[in-house]
C-alpha cells in the first residue's frame, strides 16, 4: 500500500479520540498530500461530494500474531468479541476507515492540494491511504441492523462536562465546542468506570486536559501546556 497523504489534526495521540468518525462533527483535520500525489487533476470532481471515505493505516506495532479475539473499550475492555466483528485497530492488516464532511478544497494552498474535513477520529500525521467518495445512494443503509454496537450506543453514555470559563477560553473560540463534545463521549477505557478518583488526561490543541469522572459528570481539573505532560501520567 502506497501512502498518498497524512492528516494533520488537533491530537497528538489516539487517547480522548471519538470512536467512530462523525460523533463530533465539530473535529477537524487538513489533508495533505505526499509529493507524489500534489496534483490538482486527482481531485476533478470531488467538489461535487459531500463526503468521503478515509481509509489509513492504525499506528499499531507490525506483528505477525492473528488474534481472532479482541476487548472493545465500550464494552468494558474485558468482553471478547471475534475481531471481524469489532473496529479494533488489531487486526490482520491496519487499516482504518472513516466517513468525513468536506469542508473546503484548497487547490492553491502552498502545501499542495490540501482537503479541510470534519468530523475526524484519527491522530494527528495519520497515514491515508485512499480516498473514495460517500454515495448515498449505495452507502446509506438506515435499517442496517448494528449488532452489539448498537446496544451500547442505545444506552445513551455521554457525560455532563464542568470546565471553568477560564479554562475554556485557553481554546480559541472554533475549538471549545469541539472539546467539549469530545469530553462528552466519555475516552475513558470502560474497565475504568468504577474508579472515580482516577485522574485522566488528553492532549488537545496542544493542551492537556486532566480531568476526572464521578457519576454522570466529567469535572476538568486542570488545564496545562502540553510541554508539561508526563506521558506515564495520561491516565493515573
Amino acid at each position: 500500500m502506497k501512502i498518498i497523504g497524512r492528516i494533520h489534526t488537533d491530537f497528538p495521540e489516539k487517547f480522548g479520540l471519538p470512536r467512530q468518525s462523525g460523533l463530533v462533527s465539530e473535529l477537524t483535520g487538513e489533508i495533505v498530500f505526499e509529493a507524489q500525489y500534489k496534483n490538482e487533476q486527482a481531485l476533478r470532481g470531488l467538489e461535487g461530494y459531500s463526503h468521503i471515505w478515509l481509509l489509513w493505516k492504525f499506528d499499531v506495532p507490525d506483528t505477525d500474531e492473528f488474534r481472532p479475539m479482541v476487548k472493545p473499550p465500550r464494552l468494558g475492555g474485558n468482553t471478547r468479541m471475534g475481531v471481524f466483528a469489532t473496529r479494533s485497530p488489531f487486526r490482520p492488516n491496519p487499516i482504518g476507515l472513516s466517513c468525513v464532511k468536506i469542508e473546503k478544497i484548497d487547490l492553491k494552498n502552498p502545501k499542495g492540494p490540501v482537503i479541510y474535513v470534519s468530523g475526524i477520529d484519527m491522530a494527528d500525521n495519520t497515514a491515508i491511504i485512499d480516498i473514495k467518495p460517500y454515495l448515498p445512494y449505495t452507502d446509506c443503509r438506515p435499517m442496517a441492523n448494528d449488532g452489539f454496537a448498537g446496544d451500547v450506543i442505545d444506552e445513551g453514555h455521554f457525560l455532563e462536562v464542568d470546565i471553568k470559563s477560564e479554562d475554556l477560553e485557553l481554546f480559541s473560540e472554533d475549538k471549545r465546542e469541539a472539546l467539549i463534545n469530545t469530553l462528552r463521549q466519555d475516552p475513558r477505557p470502560g474497565y475504568t468506570y468504577e474508579d472515580e478518583n482516577r485522574e485522566y488526561g488528553i492532549l488537545f490543541c496542544k493542551k492537556n486536559i486532566r480531568f476526572k469522572v464521578k457519576g454522570n459528570m466529567l469535572k476538568v481539573v486542570k488545564v496545562e501546556d502540553e510541554a508539561d505532560y508526563n506521558r506515564d501520567t495520561r491516565a493515573r
